[in-house]
């Protein structure tokens, strides 16, 4: 828009062309440098100048946006807090907020949203790495720029470091739907996981066109941030999974933003070939005013993604406290969201809501404590289990993941089988080639569920045969209909779902294709080197391969990182042969090594001393000593080996130092590899017996630990016990295919059969 009369011509030596947006703190320009660069130039109102708080928070923006200039930020140019009209140039974006983005074209969807989502995160990462926390991550902050999203005013940032607010008494600063917990509680505590929390309702918003906490009054709207459960309708798994994480009332339950990064990637869609490459571009002359908005709360943001009849609806939509309480103070970043009256604060004093600050997480909508097995007539297609008759069918070995409200199980002499997570019901029994009613001729495992679809690796024996073939096939999840199959020669490789393909092996036997879960299109194709057995690992955008050559007498194996959108070779190195791969931490490849004397590195029956960190892009190498020799099921999770000894024993290592954090003996026994859940910080483990316990990651406190659930049970059997996420409820596999599900906030309460 062009400058008004009384707008500046030149500030700090800027010729400004035109302005770009207005505030109640101040009005930003587009401007020119004598060199012909492009800025733009934010300038305070000459009212606020002579306020020596609002120039020390002007002061502490500049420094912010200089500390944190990168390629997730519009970088500081110049600047002069102390002029008699505080001003700062940045670079120019061009590109629109995404507040305009969701009122004009409504929600976003599918690889656009992945875009947002990780872009986002990784701007946050950045931001943190400087030393600041942003605290007002909202929609209106956010520019849509060609090459990714970019985070913009600075205005109520704070060095992590610094405990010290300039918040006046009886001031909120920020914006309360996308406030955490701590901002209104307590500010001198708000550090990066406010930013996590923020990013989580963010995304909601995109996803929903709803804050999760949004209210008629800013204060209704604190209090529910503060006391009340996010609502998530509309949020459909396992994104909702996710949200929840960043959710959580105690900062130190959120996941931080590697971890995040990780599972953000794992379940958001990356783009087809068909979707641009870039966010949503900006209309000509549609451009971004550095988060300087005429309204406090924004009615482009509160109004949210519309579709249809948008002019009618939108009115309608917009929650009242949009429009109240909008003092024009945000202009800046800076937001005085109304001063608390007369014994407003015992308002924050109040009594929470039942559940709001408890440890656990809620139990799904319907879900109530049940106990089956996985030979349970079925619904749907095959109604029996293979060698189904009274009790156990001989020879059976199950295994099983959770996914949404279903729990898949498949294994040895099993055909694949879909239970209700809510209430442990069989679904559904998928009617495979098995031969005859013979559970010893047949195997399938459960790769993964994703869009929709289970992929299964089945097996198939027949006597007499020097080779049994072997299959990948895939599932409607909802009906265990099958949807495509292909034959695999899978003898020098492992198979796994990678988020969203699934790796499968060609005909060749040394050709792995990544294919589409739901239609079985192969995406790209890599030839694994020759006369080597491979083994598959996930980790954020990356797959990881290592290669053990198959000859006696080796030394070495081979590590390749590969890209999963394309396939490409990323990084190649070698590596001890007596190493087994436990996953990622801090950007580093954690191995295990054995120690010298059993060379074993199986992650579910381990004997070690060190861990191998190697840099996948230098192919850096170094060996963290540990304290002893451990033995025992391996897991990494959160950046910390979990140890499980057969004897009951936990314990958490530091894979970068070394160093034992805790230990802790439990009455679970032989219980296989353990399961982590971000959300809540507790590690879950699981015996033959159906004895569980749960432990606090961070202390090792034992939670609590339960009675055994299964009679008979035989601490020989070859299948380990499971236990499984099932949204905030926990379902437990034993080795003799008994599946019960429990409330970990209440976990003594079991179901009629059990």
């Amino acid at each position: 828009m062009p400058l008004r009369k009384d707008d500046p011509r030149s500030v700090g030596g800027y010729k400004l062309i035109d302005r770009l947006g207005a505030g109640g703190m101040g009005a930003v320009y587009r401007g020119r440098s004598r060199s012909g660069r492009e800025v733009a130039v934010k300038v305070v109102h000459a009212q606020y100048a002579e306020d020596p708080v609002f120039r020390s928070r002007f002061r502490q923006e500049v420094e912010a946006a200089r500390r944190v200039s990168g390629a997730f930020t519009a970088p500081v140019v110049d600047a002069d807090p102390e002029a008699a009209r505080p001003w700062m140039a940045t670079q120019y974006v061009a590109g629109r907020s995404l507040a305009d983005r969701l009122r004009d074209r409504g929600s976003l969807r599918g690889a656009e949203l992945r875009r947002l989502a990780l872009g986002l995160t990784e701007a946050l990462r950045d931001i943190h790495r400087a030393g600041v926390v942003h605290r007002d991550l909202k929609p209106a902050n956010v520019l849509l720029a060609e090459d990714g999203p970019r985070v913009i005013d600075f205005g109520i940032s704070r060095a992590a470091e610094n405990h010290h607010t300039l918040t006046e008494t009886g001031q909120m600063i920020g914006t309360p739907p996308f406030m955490s917990p701590e901002q209104f509680t307590d500010a001198r505590t708000v550090g990066p996981a406010s930013d996590v929390f923020s990013l989580g309702a963010l995304l909601v918003y995109c996803v929903t066109g709803r804050g999760p906490f949004d209210a008629d009054s800013p204060y209704l709207t604190a209090y529910r941030v503060v006391h009340h459960e996010p609502v998530l309708d509309g949020v459909g798994e396992p994104l909702r999974t996710v949200l929840e994480g960043c959710l959580h009332k105690e900062a130190a339950r959120r996941p931080g933003l590697d971890e995040l990064a990780g599972q953000l990637a794992a379940v958001l869609p990356e783009p087809t070939e068909d979707e641009s490459g870039a966010l949503d571009h900006p209309a000509e002359g549609d451009l971004a005013t550095m988060g300087l908005r005429g309204e406090a709360w924004p009615a482009d943001a509160a109004t949210g993604p519309v579709s249809g009849e948008r002019s009618r609806r939108r009115r309608r939509a917009r929650p009242l406290w949009a429009a109240a309480g909008t003092a024009g103070a945000l202009g800046l970043g800076l937001l005085a969201y109304g001063t608390y009256g007369p014994g407003l604060p015992q308002f924050w004093n109040s009594e929470p809501s039942p559940g709001a600050t408890a440890r656990w997480a809620a139990v799904p909508t319907g879900w109530r404590p049940w106990k089956t097995t996985v030979y349970e007539p079925a619904t749907r297609g095959e109604v029996n289990a293979l060698g189904a008759g009274d009790g156990r069918p001989a020879g059976t070995r199950p295994g099983c993941l959770s996914q949404g409200d279903g729990v898949y199980c498949g294994g040895d002499g099993i055909l694949p089988v879909r239970l209700d997570g809510r209430t442990g019901e069989t679904l559904w029994r998928a009617s495979l080639g098995a031969p005859g009613n013979d559970p010893s001729q047949y195997n399938s495992t459960v790769l993964g569920v994703y869009d929709g679809t289970v992929v299964v690796r089945e097996t198939i024996s027949k006597e007499g045969a020097a080779n049994n073939p072997a299959y990948v096939v895939a599932l409607d999840a909802q009906s265990g209909n099958e949807l495509w199959t292909r034959r695999v020669d899978d003898d020098n490789m492992d198979l796994i779902m990678a988020g969203d393909v699934v790796l499968t092996a060609g005909t060749d036997g040394r050709t792995v294709v990544a294919r589409s879960p739901r239609t079985g299109r192969a995406r790209w194709a890599l030839e694994l080197p020759a006369t080597t057995y491979c083994t598959f690992l996930s980790s954020g955008t990356d797959v990881f391969v290592q290669c053990y050559p198959t000859q006696q007498n080796a030394k070495y194996s081979s590590l390749l990182k590969v890209s999963r959108t394309d396939g490409t070779v990323v990084a190649r190195q070698q590596i001890p042969f007596e190493s087994g791969f436990l996953g990622v931490v801090e950007g580093l490849v954690a191995m295990v090594l054995a120690d010298g004397q059993s060379g074993s590195v199986s992650l579910s029956d381990s004997t070690f001393d060190k861990i191998l960190l190697t840099e996948p892009k230098t192919g850096g190498q170094t060996t963290t000593k540990l304290a002893k020799t451990y033995e025992g099921s391996v897991t990494l999770a959160a950046g910390t080996v979990w140890i499980t000894g057969s004897n009951g024993q936990v314990t958490a290592v530091s894979p970068l130092t070394g160093k034992e954090l805790w230990s802790t003996r439990t009455s679970v026994e032989n219980s296989g590899s353990p399961t982590y859940d971000s959300r809540t910080h507790t590690l879950y483990l699981a015996s033959p017996s159906g004895r569980v316990a749960a432990l606090d990651t961070r202390e090792g406190t034992l939670l609590w630990q339960t009675n055994p659930r299964v009679q008979g049970a035989s601490t020989g059997d070859s299948a380990d016990p499971e236990a499984l996420l099932d949204g905030g409820a926990l379902a437990v596999l034993t080795p003799d295919g008994t599946l019960f599900s429990i409330d970990p906030a209440h976990p003594d309460r079991t179901s009629a059969s059990g």
